[in-house]
């Protein structure tokens, strides 16, 4: 039997079904790239001429060059009528796409109840439109709606349907859990009873989460014969969603040993399924398997200490095999493992035994007591460490700043700021508005800035998160305020706290344009050590 898989992707179409995806035909094309260069061999680009983003993504897509087959979803013809005059069919074919997706019914219920037809008519409809396709020169692949459900109540009509698409030439039989709730043994029993009826069949398994159960039902699927694997990228899809493909490849090809993608193109999969969350707007569950950014993190003291020997005692693979790095956080449930471990990474020397460590550590835990957060806010861990390690030159001093907002009746309330700072000796004072006091403190911080420190144009604020710590105060208790900056390549996470949620902000955008100038100096440092030594002295004299 082949162990290798065919990796169906239809998070273009499917996956914009679930609740807050919305995807323009730019972002369709983006994502497409995207789907291309991890591998998979299909990609449903969606529904032709259902939709102008549809028709726009059809008509555009030939021009990536895309090495994955563009497929167009589509149903069978509408009973009583005939295949080459459905306006549905005959958009597939004049969409320009390799491939057809064809749904039909599978489950009687369904045929006499929502299709309102025969048994005989519904065949006949299956039969009829993948003819008619096969026939135009497309690769068709049949999904068989409700097929788990239907082989339930009716097995002899669900497999007939299977067979009348197999005899009208389907190229691939898609077994549909529309519903999402079968059961992994159930999946297995039945895939493999109809594989071995039809040994010849090439067969595919579409799976919905409603049990939580897409992931375990695929691979059941696949275990007992199906060789196309249909789903989405981070499980995006109508209530619970679709089979979640970044558990599915890595589940297949690392634990089971098919081949899905490659070794090299598994590599990529963190960054797309981040990439993807990204266009969509979605944010990523940070405990997702394999590619969330908690996958491979470490808190507590003793799995610390136990995967700075061996990380093989903590975690079930090597993270950088699906593209993503093992991470230790520092709070207060940590031990000096974490901190140690935090400063390796950072290349510092950090001896837990030497008395300013020592310092560091708790102080560290001080401020967790105080409410700050570290596992969150690594920029801001950073920052302390170095610090602590004699390696932060302080390049601006804070002196005051100062906060007006007002509100006129009918008119929106206007925020402005004032800041004054010391920079390189110099006095620097500045005033800006911004939409919110948050965000004009962030324009008059960066306008002080950005005259000495150039780079600090790059970089903006792209998340702002406030969290009141002790709700019995009411107005006055202490908040904790984390923000996330991004410039071109990287984000970053700082945080501030205070009774006084300006203060607390403050903080954080400080220490966040901070760390930005951090990462610009040890950037020219790193280069300038690769240059020879008379080239990194006249450097070091400029």
């Amino acid at each position: 039997m082949s162990k290798s898989i065919s990796i169906f992707d239809t998070t273009l179409r499917d996956g914009t079904q679930g609740e807050g995806v919305s995807l323009s035909a730019d972002d369709k094309l983006k994502i497409a790239k995207k789907l291309d260069e991890l591998g998979v061999s299909y990609i449903e680009g969606g529904i032709p001429g259902s939709n102008s983003k549809d028709i726009e993504f059809f008509k555009r897509v030939g021009q990536l060059g895309l090495n994955a087959k563009i497929t167009a979803f589509g149903s069978t013809r509408r009973k009583d009528s005939i295949a080459d005059q459905d306006a549905n069919l005959n958009r597939i074919i004049e969409s320009g796409a390799q491939a057809a997706t064809l749904v039909g019914k599978s489950w009687d219920f369904h045929v006499h109840t929502a299709l309102q037809t025969t048994l005989e008519e519904n065949l006949a409809m299956i039969y009829d439109s993948v003819a008619y396709l096969k026939r135009k020169g497309l690769e068709v692949i049949f999904d068989a709606e409700h097929f788990f459900d239907g082989y339930k109540n009716n097995p002899e009509y669900a497999v007939a349907v299977l067979k009348k698409a197999k005899e009208a030439g389907a190229d691939w039989l898609v077994m549909c859990d529309t519903n999402g709730g079968t059961l992994p043994h159930e999946i297995g029993s039945i895939v493999a009873s109809f594989h071995a009826s039809v040994p010849d069949a090439n067969l595919g398994i579409h799976t919905h989460n409603d049990c939580e159960l897409a992931v375990a039902n695929t691979l059941s699927a696949v275990q007992a014969g199906a060789r196309q694997v249909q789903g989405t990228i981070n499980g995006y899809g109508e209530r619970c969603g679709n089979a979640n493909l970044c558990s599915i490849i890595p589940n297949l090809q690392l634990k089971l040993g098919y081949e899905c993608i490659g070794e090299e193109r598994l590599k990529q999969l963190t960054n797309t399924a981040r990439y993807v969350s990204e266009i969509a707007n979605v944010n990523m569950p940070v405990n997702q398997p394999y590619v969330g950014n908690a996958a491979f993190a470490h808190k507590g003291g003793i799995h610390v200490s136990a995967i700075l020997r061996d990380s093989r005692t903590y975690e079930h693979i090597v993270p950088e095999w699906v593209g993503n790095k093992q991470r230790v956080l520092v709070s207060d449930l940590a031990g000096q493992s974490n901190i140690v471990s935090k400063a390796q990474d950072m290349g510092l020397d950090f001896d837990p035994a030497n008395e300013q460590s020592r310092k560091v550590i708790d102080k560290i835990k001080d401020l967790e007591h105080q409410g700050y957060t570290f596992e969150a806010a690594d920029a801001s861990l950073e920052l302390l460490l170095r610090e602590a390690g004699g390696e932060m030159k302080e390049l601006f001093t804070f002196e005051s700043f100062k906060m007006l907002v007002e509100k006129t009746a009918g008119q929106p309330v206007m925020s402005e700021a004032f800041v004054k700072l010391n920079v390189a000796g110099n006095n620097v004072y500045t005033a800006a508005e911004g939409n919110g006091p948050v965000n004009a403190l962030d324009n008059a911080l960066r306008k002080a800035l950005v005259q000495y420190f150039p780079a600090i144009k790059e970089m903006h604020l792209s998340d702002y998160k406030v969290r009141v710590l002790d709700e019995k105060d009411a107005t006055a208790a202490k908040v904790r305020v984390l923000i996330e900056s991004r410039d071109i390549n990287n984000s970053w996470n700082t945080v501030g706290v205070s009774g006084n949620v300006i203060e607390a902000s403050w903080e954080a955008l400080v220490d966040s344009m901070r760390y930005a100038l951090l990462g610009q100096a040890l950037n020219e440092r790193d280069a300038a050590q690769e240059l020879p030594a008379s080239e990194q002295r006249g450097l070091v004299n400029h």
